[in-house]
């Protein structure tokens, strides 16, 4: 009897010290607290892929980080061709976002809520393989080269997209050296939704990333003709926004990054960002955010974000090459912002959908790059929202809204003008 109690102890102690360790290893690990709900996920190409959502959910639940590929999801969706897998998750703003992982490379579940129990995936979801592919700039054209000797490559940019998201390029990449010996450059002549164009500049042997332009994959752009030559609106260094300061982290830990982003700003015009490029991580376990600081050329400030792992693009800043600029010192916080004065209205779009109710499609990003200076004004149609998510339906924008920190909502049929504030 005696031995019989002594046994008991022994295992109520044992499970207590499991209760511990289990607890314990919850609290370090961070539990299962990603920042995006899993909607849905394909897997494949453009031209050819399948669903595979309750596959990802099978294997979420075996391990948090996993190498994929065909024999992952047990089917080759397009022979021959390198294929993808596409998430398709939903933020804490509620805003859609798509996560890309080429054929080979390894998924990290983190990133994901719920992500180790599956409890996720939306039965509703509508959304074809490039919802959440949206970008905001709309090709005109593209010329590969030097500003002294270049060529148009517009006809061999589509191809290449219709190939792939993502691709390194170079000489190679176009069949050319328009001129031998000398450092070569993609310049992409783009058209912002306000009307506005812009230049987007990737240096010879850097990755060039469709996910800002719209209609990527399809290659339904550049078909207009091009008037502008090579240095076509307005030359590279000639941004609408002086950088003040920047800072790294999130709103409980960050740091000031002013002067490493000088230094990357030298390097190069575009660069891939995260902790690794300023060297600390200052807050583990969360997504981080690059936020740099900058005032308009009306002196109102405003700021930029940009998550841990995306392309920071130096062109919206003038002086961004040559460094001169976040000296003056700088006294806001973290949260600082839209410093336009008491008597101006500060706007910010929460959330915004446009369709028939059934079929809509997220276009809260898209509103937001609109957005000049604290207000927009746009005409409610298929064109400036991205595209028609309800063929022969009458569709509405709803959009969700705060001014001066007061939340507001609004309707407006297609063909109304959306002016804020």
């Amino acid at each position: 009897m005696r031995k019989l109690r002594v046994l008991a102890t022994t295992l109520t102690v044992l499970a207590l010290l499991l209760c511990a360790s289990a607890a314990a290893f919850a609290q370090f690990s961070g539990g299962d607290d990603g920042d995006y709900q899993i909607l849905a996920a394909r897997y494949g190409t453009s031209e050819r892929n399948i669903d595979v959502t309750a596959r990802l959910k099978e294997l979420a639940r075996q391990d948090r980080t996993f190498r994929m590929g065909n024999s992952t999801f047990g089917t080759d969706p397009d022979p021959g061709r390198r294929k993808v897998l596409r998430i398709y998750a939903r933020g804490r703003n509620g805003q859609t976002r798509m996560f890309e992982y080429v054929e080979g490379s390894t998924v990290d579940g983190s990133l994901f809520t719920g992500w180790g129990r599956g409890s996720w995936a939306n039965d509703d979801w509508r959304g074809g393989w490039d919802a959440g592919d949206e970008g905001q700039f709309q090709i005109l054209a593209a010329r590969y080269g030097t500003p002294e000797r270049n060529i148009d490559v517009t006809a061999r940019l589509r191809e290449l997209a219709a190939q792939d998201r993502t691709f390194r390029m170079g000489n190679s990449t176009f069949g050319t050296d328009p001129d031998p010996g000398r450092k070569k450059m993609l310049r992409i002549y783009a058209r912002a939704a306000n009307g506005q164009t812009r230049t987007f500049d990737y240096i010879e042997s850097s990755t060039i990333d469709g996910s800002l332009f719209t209609g990527w994959g399809g290659g339904n752009w550049g078909r207009e003709g091009w008037n502008g030559g090579w240095d076509a609106n307005g030359g590279s260094d000639d941004g609408e926004y002086q950088i003040l300061a920047a800072r790294y982290g999130t709103s409980q830990r960050n740091i000031d990054v002013t002067e490493r982003l000088r230094e990357l700003a030298a390097q190069d015009r575009r660069f891939r960002m995260g902790n690794s490029t300023f060297g600390t991580d200052p807050d583990p376990g969360r997504l981080k955010t690059l936020r740099i600081y900058a005032r308009g050329r009306n002196g109102q400030t405003r700021t930029f974000d940009y998550t841990e792992g995306s392309t920071v693009d130096g062109s919206q800043f003038t002086g961004w090459g040559g460094g001169n600029w976040g000296r003056e010192g700088w006294n806001g916080g973290w949260e600082v912002s839209d410093n336009r004065g008491s008597n101006v209205a500060v706007l910010r779009i929460e959330r915004a959908t446009y369709g028939d109710g059934r079929r809509s499609r997220d276009v809260t990003g898209r509103l937001r790059s609109m957005a000049r200076d604290g207000s927009i004004d746009v005409s409610v149609g298929n064109s400036s929202m991205g595209g028609d998510p309800a063929p022969g339906a009458r569709k509405t924008l709803w959009i969700s809204y705060t001014i001066n920190g007061r939340t507001q909502e609004a309707r407006l049929a297609e063909g109304d003008r959306l002016r804020l504030p």
